[in-house]
């Protein structure tokens, strides 16, 4: 069982910045994938951004290019650097972790005002 632990969150105004990061309690694998999730009330789950133990990323399109996803091997934390954030950034986001099995966070609550 993996446990992950996130911080960073809160309310930000249109245009500023926030930090999520994310710490998994032990890792099952040398490989695996760590990233971000979020949610709206009534929406699927959707991509944010995740990172491999390699160091390749995937963004969703709508984050490419404000959000910065990064990793710490050694720490198994992953940090999710958000820029220009907008309004419709507003949403729970879940830490992911992948190895195998799929563990997500207890999901942080990013809201953006107008």
């Amino acid at each position: 069982q993996v446990q992950l632990v996130e911080s960073g969150g809160g309310l930000v105004q249109s245009g500023g910045s926030l930090k999520l990061s994310c710490t998994a309690s032990r890792s099952s694998f040398s490989a695996y994938v760590m990233g971000w999730y979020r949610q709206v009330p009534g929406k699927q789950r959707e991509l944010v951004a995740t990172i491999t133990t390699g160091g390749n990323t995937k963004y969703g399109d709508s984050v490419k290019g404000r959000f910065t996803i990064s990793r710490d091997n050694a720490k198994i934390t992953v940090s999710l650097q958000m820029n220009s954030l907008k309004p419709e950034d507003t949403a729970v986001y879940y830490c992911y972790y992948r190895s195998g099995n799929v563990y997500w966070g207890q999901g942080t609550q990013v809201t953006v005002s107008s």
